[in-house]
Formats: structure tokens, C-alpha cells, sequence
């Protein structure tokens, strides 16, 4: 546990929060394509070691933001630090520290996936044997080990398995995964998303995605990108408590009485009857109608709001 030296007391998160280490760092970024802008000035910071959902719908800006980050966009305006070392555009000494996961990775067909491996670590200037012996351990973590074909015949869920141990070949401070699992089937997003939380003990994640059920699965912390600004950030806690309220659920047992519900109080009408209340308000005074009236009813439960619930009201509310 860390502690306070001069105090020689555990730190609290608070402390523990102010002395992480940010991998990243984007401070007002701004971009602009001919007369559209694509980025408002956007403030990111993505501490080390955690697994960062990147969210927004298709066009937010996202994948703008990666080239930006790995200098193959000049910004218009703002500053980018990876490891605290600036981002310049043309000029990408701090892609040594980046493994990148396009959303569409190419590969030499012909090739198995050793060959290519060895031969990214060669021209990236890798030691003979530690090629060899970190290719084994990636393709063993990617679930390649024993994989012996051409990649020409490989599936998309394998060649994005592939695409991440190559990125993470070199070991870097941080990987960039574009929109990793948005072609997949539930097998093969699942088996992507294992992968990635595995690699969380050696690396930083930044996680883009707009397919929300990821991002609440497996990232430590997110922000939502939205018309080119960043409108909310934080841990998936923290998102889940600032914004809207948890629903209540009832099921009347008998749908005239579901009915009656619905009109005097307003309410929405889910599947079989089901009322949903999202106005913490609201609830006492129709639990006391309930209570008046002697309405039976089947359940009544709390229903946790889901990202894609905060994301469509984020989205609406800006």
C-alpha cells in the first residue's frame, strides 16, 4: 500500500489519484477539416496502467484524435504529451512508446504470424533474441502459439488477434485500439476484450469504441466524445453515479391497473405491464397510490442505468 513518507500513513485515493502517473495527456486539442471542425478543444488524461474506453458515435472525432496523438495530424491548436514527452507532427519520436490496432490491420498474406512478428521486431530495431522469445509470449497471449498457417487464411477475429500482439511486441507505455471488436461476432469480441484485460498488467489501453456494453465490461475508466468536445469523464462508477438516476420497475398484476398507473402518473410503459420510473420524485407518491388502492403487483425492482442509457442522455442534454 502507499504511504505518506513524512506521515507514515496509507495515502488516501484522493492522494493516491493526484500522484498517478497520466501515460497521455491531451490538453485543448483542436482540428479542423477544411470548414468543418472536428475537434473543439479536447482535454484527455489516461493514467497508466488502466483500460480506457475512448466512446463516441461513428463521426465524433475518435479516430481523429489517435492520428493526432500518434503525429499523423498537425493539430490546429493544443498539446499532446505521451510519457510527458510532446507529440510532434512529421516528427514521431514518441511512437516508441505507442503500440497502434487500426480498425482494419493489413498483414503480408503470405506470411505466418512468426514470420511477421519477426519481421515487425526487425525493423523496429528489436535484439534477435528478444524478437524470438517476445513473439512466442505474445502469440501464446493472443492464443496463436501453436498457429503454423499463412495469415491469407486467417479470420478477422484472428488477424485482430495478431494485430494486437504485434502492437504490444515492443512492450509499449501505451496500445491504441481503433474500434477493435466492431466486426466481430460475440465470440470473437469476447475473446478480443480477454485479450486486452490481460494486457492491462504490462501496458496502458486506450480503447476506442462506440459499442458501450465493451467499454462497461472491461475499461477502468472512459470519456465520451461528443460533436468534437469531451462531456463527461471519469471511472464507470463515477459516470454511472453523476448521471441520470436509476430507474424503478413495477408490474402491476393486472394490466388495467398498469394502465391507470401510466395515465395519472405519466409513466412509460415497458414489455407485459412493466411501468419504468426515472424520477426519483415521482416514487413515494405512487408507491402511496399503490399502497391506497391495494394494487397487486407481480415485481418491483431498481433498475441500474446502463452506459447506453447515460450516453443517450449525455448525447441529448449537449
Amino acid at each position: 500500500m502507499l504511504e505518506n513518507a513524512t506521515e507514515n500513513r496509507p495515502l488516501s485515493q484522493k492522494e493516491v489519484n493526484m500522484t498517478a502517473h497520466n501515460v497521455l495527456e491531451i490538453e485543448n486539442l483542436e482540428k479542423r477539416f477544411g470548414d468543418k471542425k472536428v475537434l473543439r478543444g479536447v482535454d484527455l488524461k489516461v493514467p497508466e496502467k488502466k483500460v480506457f474506453g475512448f466512446v463516441g458515435k461513428n463521426g465524433a472525432g475518435k479516430t481523429t484524435t489517435m492520428k493526432l496523438v500518434l503525429g499523423l495530424l498537425a493539430p490546429d491548436n493544443g498539446n499532446i504529451l505521451v510519457e510527458g514527452e510532446r507529440v510532434t507532427y512529421g516528427n514521431n519520436k514518441t511512437n516508441r512508446y505507442i503500440g497502434y490496432l487500426p480498425d482494419v490491420p493489413e498483414y503480408y498474406a503470405f506470411m505466418t504470424p512468426k514470420e511477421y512478428l519477426t519481421f515487425c521486431g526487425e525493423i523496429t530495431g528489436m535484439d534477435k533474441k528478444e524478437i524470438k522469445t517476445r513473439s512466442e509470449e505474445m502469440l501464446k497471449l493472443v492464443g496463436l502459439g501453436d498457429e503454423k498457417h499463412r495469415i491469407k487464411g486467417f479470420s478477422r477475429g484472428m488477424k485482430q488477434r495478431l494485430g494486437i500482439a504485434q502492437a504490444l511486441l515492443a512492450k509499449p507505455k501505451l496500445l491504441i485500439c481503433d474500434e477493435p471488436t466492431s466486426a466481430l461476432d460475440p465470440i470473437g469480441r469476447k475473446e478480443i476484450l480477454d485479450i486486452l484485460v490481460s494486457a492491462k498488467d504490462e501496458t496502458t489501453i486506450l480503447f476506442s469504441t462506440h459499442i458501450l456494453s465493451d467499454v462497461e465490461h472491461i475499461c477502468d475508466e472512459m470519456a465520451l466524445l461528443n460533436d468534437g468536445r469531451i462531456i463527461m469523464q471519469g471511472t464507470i462508477d463515477e459516470v454511472k453515479k453523476n448521471r441520470r438516476s436509476n430507474a424503478l420497475l413495477i408490474q402491476p398484476e393486472h394490466k388495467a391497473d398498469a394502465k391507470k398507473l401510466a395515465d395519472i402518473f405519466k409513466l412509460s410503459q415497458e414489455k407485459e405491464g412493466t411501468l419504468q420510473l426515472n424520477d426519483p420524485s415521482q416514487i413515494s407518491e405512487v408507491l402511496r397510490y399503490i399502497a391506497d388502492n391495494d394494487i397487486p403487483f407481480v415485481k418491483m425492482e431498481k433498475q441500474e442505468a446502463t452506459l447506453e442509457d447515460i450516453f443517450i442522455d449525455a448525447i441529448h442534454s449537449n
